[in-house]
């Protein structure tokens, strides 16, 4: 089951928000996260995503998250297509930020 996982974090700098983005892109399931600045809104879509422990992790490292909400995401809903920022990370290779002007439908390295 696709679901978007919004939740608000306490984000008081640009190194706590690339912290946030980091935490959120490395959960297991997770597709897409969107940052969300003026609202401190991490926005997180993924499949069987446990948002609890993306909480507790995110808890722990910055200090304040909470669960704003969880919905599910319909196949054939559209959403509003903003520059989307993905983060993908290899065994072997350096971390890696993409740039897409298109909702992907699974991050990739170009």
């Amino acid at each position: 089951m696709k679901q978007k996982i919004v939740m608000k974090v306490q984000m008081n700098c640009e190194k706590c928000r690339t912290k946030a983005m980091k935490i959120a892109a490395v959960t297991e399931g997770v597709i897409s996260v969107t940052i969300e600045r003026e609202k401190s809104l991490v926005v997180v879509v993924g499949d069987g995503v446990d948002s609890v422990s993306l909480a507790g992790s995110l808890r722990k490292k910055l200090g304040s998250a909470t669960i704003e909400s969880v919905q599910e995401v319909k196949a054939g809903s559209a959403e509003k297509k903003d520059p989307i920022i993905c983060y993908s990370q290899y065994p072997q290779d350096p971390m890696y930020a993409v740039v897409s002007d298109q909702y992907p439908s699974n991050c990739a390295i170009m």
